[in-house]
């Protein structure tokens, strides 16, 4: 274990173009984060995962991926890559978006996640984008 305490791991799950893989994804965090101890993050962290999944699903035609780890400060990302390189629309201000039947999922992630981002990631294969965000581990 590192000295500050904090046990690192990373689990990636590949997951087909289809929307039950967001059911799937859940489950297998909720699984992850109570086996090493971080129940208390579980019902953000299934949020925050299934928004970003979905939007992967949704918005690309290719496979998908969840990675989530932790790292030795505690911090617990969570990742969705997808096949699209292109950088995920501006999350809009979640009062703005809650009226909308779409739109909301990256404005929750701001306002859940401590922080939020994406980047380019050639993995898999295939060029494609990481969006992710990070919970401060309990």
């Amino acid at each position: 274990m590192p000295e500050n305490g904090h046990e690192t791991w990373d689990y990636t799950l590949y997951i087909p173009n289809d929307l039950r893989a967001v059911t799937v994804c859940r489950r297998t965090l909720r699984l992850i984060l109570t086996i090493h101890g971080l129940i208390g993050l579980v019902d953000t962290a299934e949020l925050l995962a299934a928004e970003l999944v979905s939007n992967a699903v949704r918005h690309t035609k290719g496979p998908a991926a969840l990675r989530v780890r932790r790292n030795p400060e505690g911090m617990v990302w969570i990742g969705a890559w997808d096949t699209d390189p292109e950088p995920p629309d501006p999350p809009q201000p979640l009062q703005q978006a809650l009226h909308l039947e779409e739109g909301r999922g990256l404005g929750l992630v701001t306002a859940c996640a401590d922080y939020w981002g994406w980047r380019p990631s050639a993995r898999f294969g295939d060029h494609g984008k990481y969006v992710w965000c990070e919970l401060a581990g309990v």
